[in-house]
């Protein structure tokens, strides 16, 4: 069974957290009553994730009880890996309050441009349940694992690129957003040039909503710029904690200064409330585990720091609007 419940999990302290973790001490257990319960208390504000990803070693019938204890109230859910479209299509007809299913791009039929990645796109195209698009990956860095095999490979694939350009077709027909997977600081020489292609991109489809997912590895300044110049980007904040920043060689973007937002994202923030979505991008089984109920708990604790209006836009309301979910209550 290549499957990892959240049994499998729990026993083997990758939910809750290693007794000797310092951070898990310090952040989750203060928290747990609140994190790890499926009903917010009142006046809690709920949190979409708008965009996550299952393999085959996460069972399907065990991702609601991951949502319920992370306190995830939805998910906008893809595949990757050996997991079949029909499995995230059963999870969105069985769950709708809780999933969406996005249709996936990547995968090894999309990095080798083979014919099958449009037989594939096509397929979850034609399918009822499918009702968003998972990222489009246009430069993703090399992944090593901490063994030294390769976890997830280097692609490369321009925004003319045949691939991308079906995908883009495709949301823009239905109306949802297009996700730019665009890791700018490790594309170091190539940044120039896709940050190029990105913009006009947005500049060609004005009307249309994008976002980009990592907040594209950028700074606030580059953030607040694309924001001055294209009124059809926002930005998903997924691994862009220090839960993330602290344990990756990846040069992924810290929001935070200690468990506030730093004075430079924290403005740009306040004065662009509805750019920015909540977003978590869940990749590997540990992912799912301990990560998403410290990740989640962290994000909820300093969205407390904002005012309220601010908080719900990026907790909820952003990905409400741009992705047509039904209102939370």
């Amino acid at each position: 069974m290549w499957f990892r419940s959240a049994g499998d999990l729990r026993q083997e302290g990758r939910l809750f957290g290693q007794p000797g973790n310092r951070f898990w001490r310090c952040i989750i257990v203060p928290l747990a009553v609140l994190t790890l319960s499926s009903t917010l208390h009142a006046g809690e504000i709920p949190l979409i994730d708008a965009h996550s990803q299952i393999d085959r070693h996460i069972d399907p019938a065990d991702v609601v009880q991951f949502l319920d204890d992370a306190g995830i109230a939805h998910v906008i859910l893809s595949a990757r890996g050996k997991t079949k479209a029909r499995t995230i299509a059963t999870l969105a007809r069985n769950h709708p309050k809780r999933i969406t299913a996005a249709v996936r791009t990547k995968g090894g039929f999309y990095q080798k441009n083979t014919p099958k990645y449009h037989r594939v796109l096509d397929a979850q195209l034609a399918m009822p349940e499918f009702s968003a698009m998972a990222e489009v990956i246009l430069w993703h860095a090399e992944k090593p694992s901490r063994a030294g095999t390769i976890k997830a490979a280097k692609v490369i694939v321009p925004p003319t690129d045949g691939r991308v350009q079906a995908a883009l077709k495709a949301t823009i027909e239905r109306g949802w957003p297009f996700i730019f997977h665009i890791e700018f600081a490790a594309a170091e020489s190539d940044a120039r040039h896709f940050m190029a292609a990105m913009e006009a991109t947005l500049a060609a489809h004005p009307s249309h909503p994008f976002a980009l997912i990592h907040m594209g590895q950028l700074g606030p300044e580059i953030v607040q710029r694309l924001i001055d110049r294209h009124p059809n980007i926002h930005f998903i904040t997924a691994h862009t904690t220090p839960i993330t920043t602290e344990r990756s060689r990846q040069p992924w973007v810290n929001m935070f200064d200690g468990a506030h937002l730093s004075k430079e994202w924290a403005n740009l923030v306040l004065r662009h409330p509805n750019r920015f979505v909540l977003g978590f991008d869940n990749v590997w089984a540990d992912h799912w585990g301990s990560r998403y109920v410290e990740t989640a708990a962290f994000w909820r604790r300093a969205l407390k720091q904002l005012p309220e209006d601010v908080a719900r836009a990026i907790a909820h309301r952003n990905a409400e609007r741009l992705w047509r979910l039904p209102p939370l209550p």
